[in-house]
């Protein structure tokens, strides 16, 4: 516990300091003659006082993140106060990663298995649909445009635009939504893309179904893909450059 708090700490006090910084630098940059003086932010007894609480707020915005919203505060501040003043504690700091190591291996295991159950559950009832095709390795697809170009092979470099959800339909990622095709190398991406890729010719729009094998694996991808996600992608091939 001792490092984790350590660096908990140092890294929220970090943000909201470099938070506050620019926040001050971008007003100063637009900020406009006020007839009147702005009210000023209500302060806690002491600069601080209000660090600590800044700090409090950035590890429990932390802590629920992560799944922690019932975690025994009390025994974490215990902690925290004995780590300060350096008094015995009663895990030593090997103990304490250990214990924060299992606890959120044990996390990622269970949430892992229930995403690959519900992927496979998923594809095993959409692999009926009559326009889903089923490659040998798993990957399932959907035309739904069909272009005339060239296909790309494993060396080529393509332009995509592409619409990322979970099975839910959580969307995780979207260059169509940001306005911005991507770029980059056939081999260069996940194996569920990257063969769905040698399929297209330009000029055509696919739906891919990747199970997790083919995707991201046992590791979680960013705040919303999960481990052992099955992960759904409308993918549309505009050039290869």
């Amino acid at each position: 516990m001792y490092r984790i708090l350590k660096s908990m700490a140092a890294f929220a006090f970090c943000a909201t300091f470099l938070s506050t910084q620019t926040l001050a630098q971008t007003s100063k940059a637009t900020a406009k003659p006020a007839t009147t003086p702005a009210a000023a932010p209500k302060p806690l007894k002491t600069a601080l006082d209000s660090v600590a609480y800044a700090i409090g707020l950035s590890v429990g915005g932390s802590l629920k993140a992560q799944g922690l919203s019932d975690i025994n505060t009390n025994l974490l501040l215990k902690a925290i106060n004995e780590t300060l003043k350096e008094q015995d504690t009663e895990l030593t700091p090997e103990q304490a990663n250990q214990y924060i190591g299992e606890y959120f291996q044990k996390q990622a295991s269970a949430k892992g298995n229930a995403n690959l159950a519900a992927g496979k559950k998923f594809l095993e009832e959409n692999k009926k649909r009559p326009n889903v095709t089923t490659t040998a390795s798993g990957l399932q697809y959907e035309i739904v445009k069909l272009g005339e170009g060239p296909k790309p092979a494993d060396t080529s470099r393509v332009k995509v635009d592409y619409h990322g959800t979970l099975i839910d339909g959580t969307v995780f990622d979207s260059s169509v939504e940001r306005g911005e095709p991507v770029e980059f190398p056939v081999s260069g991406v996940i194996k569920g893309w990257t063969e769905a890729l040698k399929l297209m010719p330009v000029g055509s729009k696919f739906r891919l179904f990747i199970p997790a094998d083919l995707a991201y694996g046992e590791r979680a991808a960013g705040p919303k893909i999960g481990p052992s996600s099955t992960l759904i992608f409308d993918v549309e091939l505009l050039e290869i450059l």
